[in-house]
């Protein structure tokens, strides 16, 4: 579902949000590049002003002096790569206009002129959008997006229920959607969509269920709750929508989506202010993200969910800031407690069973745990993607590929997408299908630019085609992302597979990276 737009040496994946300059990404900000989409695709036609901003900035009210800023830096990043800086030509009192070179516009993704349909799997099927947050602050987005996020893993606990991720339904928010649309391109029957209300100790909840196919009400409903009842407020709505998709359900199956909770909502809280820092992988803030998770950790001790994140917080400052050990033992020691504590939390024995086969090197535990999370909720994108990178660095090249590819189906827009895309290269690269290697490297760099060892997936297939150039040009990328990267310390950070270590390194070795 990529739209890719081609300009003189510029190529623009829109639904990614990235400029490339060749084959390289940009740091262009995401509001630049939706500013850029819109005036090349409008190429000299006038643009106006409140369409910009409409496009930048849905529904808010912002100054004019916003969207010249932004313009300003789309002119800076063209000027500075093309040398041309007229590209973007400015109506006074009405707009802007792209007259730059003509512009092409690709989908590489599709087959032909129609997006290819996901097929309904063969059991019901939802997907949760993110609820508006009606609060009047910002500040409690994350108030509305932890409430959908622990419906979400509610409602995938239930294993006859295929449960679209929390990663790939988050794009949808902030704007009106046509849930038709929704239900087309994530494959799934049903969308629940809602709004939180908070205000003082009292929330306010609506939940509406739309059968996606039809554009019907199947159900809606609306929770008025104290704050400190918010997680059976949960439990409510994640039991409506299962009793209103089959009705006949034992109430053992329902009751299945219960699971236990932390006593405090502060560390409660401290998790989900730290998630989206721990899931960026960036060595400065998944430092960050410790301070909150040790504070959760110390108001609740036993919050498994919280020493899950930590063990991944310290997985990240092992292999990208030094592989030291002091960080190689806190990921082991949290990922432990997380397994002691979190016998019935999927996404806590996922990220424990991640670091224990990453750390600790032991696959076999970490398997077993990751099972575990499956049997709990057999929906779970992120246990398979990040299964498949224990997989791929472990030699298994066939079942890397599979559940990378499992779990990019259960969660299409996944924020881990370029970790799935990274054990396909792996698995491919170790089959010697380097083509394909090549290609999977290149989708993770553009879902993750900033993740080295991605660049060192792409070096090491470009150096096995032939394409030395290239294969120089990503190797010194890894080097400016992770200037201590040696190649022979990571592969023993990870146990990499001796086989694949060897293929690997003699390929790094042609690109310039050293061991």
């Amino acid at each position: 579902m990529a739209t890719i737009l081609e300009f003189g040496p510029f190529r623009l994946d829109a639904d990614a949000g990235i400029l490339f300059h060749g084959a390289e990404p940009t740091p262009l900000g995401q509001r630049a590049v939706l500013l850029l989409a819109l005036l090349v695709r409008r190429a000299a036609t006038p643009v106006s002003k409140e369409a910009l901003i409409e496009a930048a900035w849905p529904a808010q009210a912002i100054e004019d002096s916003n969207l010249t800023v932004q313009i300003a830096a789309v002119r800076r990043m063209l000027a500075d790569l093309s040398g041309e800086a007229h590209w973007i030509e400015t109506l006074p009192r009405r707009g802007y206009r792209y007259v730059g070179p003509t512009v092409t516009m690709s989908d590489p993704d599709r087959a032909a002129s129609e997006p290819p349909l996901l097929t309904l799997p063969d059991r019901p099927s939802i997907a949760v959008l993110p609820f508006a947050n009606l609060s009047g602050a910002a500040a409690q987005d994350y108030f509305a997006d932890g409430m959908v996020d622990d419906i979400i893993t509610g409602l995938s606990r239930i294993n006859w229920l295929f449960v679209i991720a929390r990663n790939s339904t988050f794009k949808y928010g902030g704007h009106a959607v046509d849930v038709k649309q929704v239900g087309r391109e994530l494959g799934v029957r049903y969308v629940l969509e809602g709004s939180v209300r908070k205000t003082g100790t009292t929330v306010r909840i609506t939940g509406q269920l739309i059968d996606a196919s039809t554009g019907m009400h199947v159900w809606a409903e609306r929770y008025d709750r104290r704050s400190e009842d918010i997680f059976a407020l949960q439990d409510d709505i994640a039991m409506s929508v299962v009793g209103a998709i089959a009705p006949s359900l034992r109430r053992a199956e329902i009751n299945r989506v219960k699971r236990k909770r932390p006593d405090s909502l502060d560390a409660y809280d401290l998790v989900l202010r730290a998630q989206p820092e721990v899931d960026s992988g960036m060595p400065e803030q998944v430092t960050q993200a410790l301070v909150l998770l040790e504070r959760s950790i110390a108001l609740e001790p036993a919050y498994a969910l919280a020493h899950g994140n930590a063990a991944m917080c310290h997985h990240c400052l092992f292999l990208r800031a030094g592989l030291q050990e002091v960080n190689r033992s806190a990921s082991i020691r949290h990922a432990r407690s997380a397994i002691t504590h979190g016998q019935d939390d999927a996404l806590a024995l996922t990220l424990a069973g991640f670091s224990i086969g990453m750390d600790e090197h032991d696959r076999s535990a970490a398997f077993t745990s990751l099972d575990a999370a499956l049997a709990i909720s057999p929906s779970s994108a992120l246990t398979y993607i990040l299964g498949s990178v224990i997989l791929g660095w472990g030699g298994d090249a066939e079942r890397a590929i599979e559940w990378s590819e499992r779990g990019m189906r259960l969660s299409p827009f996944d924020s881990w997408a370029f970790a799935a895309f990274d054990a396909q290269a792996l698995g491919h690269f170790h089959r010697g299908q380097y083509e394909e290697a090549c290609r999977a490297a290149y989708r993770s760099v553009q879902a993750n630019p900033r993740h080295s060892i991605t660049y060192v997936q792409l070096a090491a297939a470009l150096a096995k085609l032939g394409r030395l150039q290239e294969a120089r040009a990503a190797a010194l990328r890894v080097l400016e992302l992770h200037p201590a990267f040696r190649y022979g310390r990571q592969f023993s950070g990870v146990n990499c597979d001796p086989a694949l270590a060897s293929s690997l390194g003699d390929a790094l070795r042609i690109a310039g990276l050293p061991e």
